[in-house]
């Protein structure tokens, strides 16, 4: 009996309802919605199952972004995006792990939903104009247009200097290996001076309401003894969970230089709940 193709692309349509909207439970409920009106589909009419799914959770993803927006505008604090656990695998393929990660999520945010669909769906899944046009219900010509607009808006706005895998994992070893011993100086000698702390509790968990700025700010806040951390992988790259009290926060990190730039951390226990179990992520 043939794999149903909804259930042989789940991980690629997966990936992208959350590329989409930075959260894996809008995303799951995305895919329930689009597996509802692939249930009612007439198969023999799909030439191309692939892309046909596809433009369904890009549509439902659209919705679900549009009604999302208020909401975000109302949220208590920063709003960062959903992590999720991953192997170490996902990391091999470099330009997914480079447009899962917790940073380039936080820059997607920025884009109105139309141009976040766009740029997913190009720069990541690399779908024809035509297809994209399909799926977001503009002509192929404004579709170029929109995707132009959107990596230029990306590019400004995303780290600029490459980092490899193993000079991330360097440095973010260092770092968490200096807040398991509480140390001030080792944690300013791996940031950055102008290092910045964006942290996440949705009004459900302690957390700085406004982004903290510079190295001697961000250590004095984080090098206290009273904490277990461990190493875990996040959205494709090495980054770090904290807990204090029971209570938990997933980090991660920006590198550059050598250094970490920019600290994302997720306490809204919302937002943790796929962290025990890797996520399945595909291009």
């Amino acid at each position: 009996m043939t794999e149903d193709p909804f259930i042989a692309h789940r991980s690629l349509l997966f990936t992208v309802a959350y590329e989409m909207l930075g959260s894996s439970a809008d995303a799951e409920d995305v895919l329930q919605e689009s597996w509802l009106r692939w249930a009612d589909v007439d198969r023999a009419q799909v030439r191309d199952p692939r892309a046909y799914l596809v433009r369904t959770v890009t549509r439902q993803a659209l919705n679900r972004l549009r009604t999302l927006s208020r909401s975000r505008e109302e949220y208590v604090g920063e709003w960062l995006p959903e992590p999720l656990l991953t192997s170490p695998d996902v990391a091999e393929d470099v330009e997914l792990a480079e447009n899962v990660s917790i940073a380039m999520l936080t820059v997607l945010e920025t884009l109105g939903p139309t141009e976040r669909a766009v740029f997913v769906l190009r720069e990541v899944f690399e779908m024809p104009y035509g297809e994209i046009a399909e799926a977001v219900g503009k002509s192929a010509a404004a579709v170029r247009q929109i995707a132009r607009r959107a990596r230029e808006h990306v590019a400004a706005r995303r780290p600029r200097v490459p980092v490899s895998r193993s000079e991330q994992q360097a440095v973010v070893e260092r770092f968490l290996a200096a807040l398991r011993t509480g140390q001030l100086q080792e944690l300013l000698d791996v940031m950055a001076p102008d290092v910045v702390l964006i942290a996440d509790g949705g009004g459900l968990a302690a957390a700085a309401p406004a982004p903290i700025h510079g190295a001697a700010l961000v250590a004095k806040m984080l090098a206290r003894p009273d904490r277990v951390v461990s190493a875990v992988w996040l959205n494709g790259a090495p980054a770090g969970r904290i807990e204090i009290d029971g209570r938990v926060a997933a980090v991660s990190f920006v590198v550059e230089n050598g250094k970490v730039t920019r600290i994302h951390a997720i306490a809204n226990p919302q937002k943790l709940t796929r962290l025990d179990e890797p996520a399945e992520l595909a291009r």
